[in-house]
């Protein structure tokens, strides 16, 4: 499958993990773990005023199309560099610009937010736990990445200093 080496998977990579193959694997279980999670609402903890639900979903709706947003415009702006691997594309370039001169890792922050809004929308505790393993799962992922982005690109250190990591002005 030709997409699958353009995107830098070799047969090696696979067998020594050389490219965050397993990070690759690691994130499609949590994700897929985090979608199929039962909702586990603690006891009690039932909102009874239609104002506040109605707002709590407003919030999430919200945390939602945010999450849409940053990772349509991570796509388009990625274009051709684009891979779900860690490592940066053989034949690629580094990507200031768009949504990347807001957020290094926007495809990350749109996963997270995308997981925040649904568990706010569920008020659910199983995905609130889960939503934290995965904010801890993508800081390191992005970490790994930023390693490789570093030994690449000899701009990405400078922007990695003007550019937050996965939360816009914060971190």
């Amino acid at each position: 499958m030709k997409i699958f080496t353009d995107w830098g998977f070799t047969r090696e990579g696979w067998r020594n993990n050389s490219r965050g193959e397993y990070l690759v694997l690691l994130q499609g279980a949590l994700l897929t773990g985090f979608v199929i999670l039962p909702v586990y609402q603690l006891p009690g903890l039932k909102i009874q005023s239609t104002q506040l639900l109605a707002l709590t979903w407003i919030v999430a709706t919200i945390l939602g199309l945010s999450a849409l947003i940053l990772i349509i415009k991570a796509l388009i702006d990625l274009g051709k560099n684009l891979t779900p691997l860690p490592y940066p594309r053989e034949n690629g370039q580094l990507v200031q610009t768009g949504i990347y001169g807001i957020v290094r890792h926007p495809l990350y922050s749109g996963l997270i937010l995308a997981a925040l809004g649904w568990t706010l929308f569920q008020m659910s505790i199983s995905h609130l736990i889960a939503s934290a393993i995965l904010i801890i799962f993508f800081d390191i992922k992005a970490s790994r990445e930023e390693a490789w982005l570093t030994a690449k690109y000899p701009d990405y250190s400078k922007y990695s200093q003007r550019v937050k990591k996965l939360i816009p002005g914060i971190y």
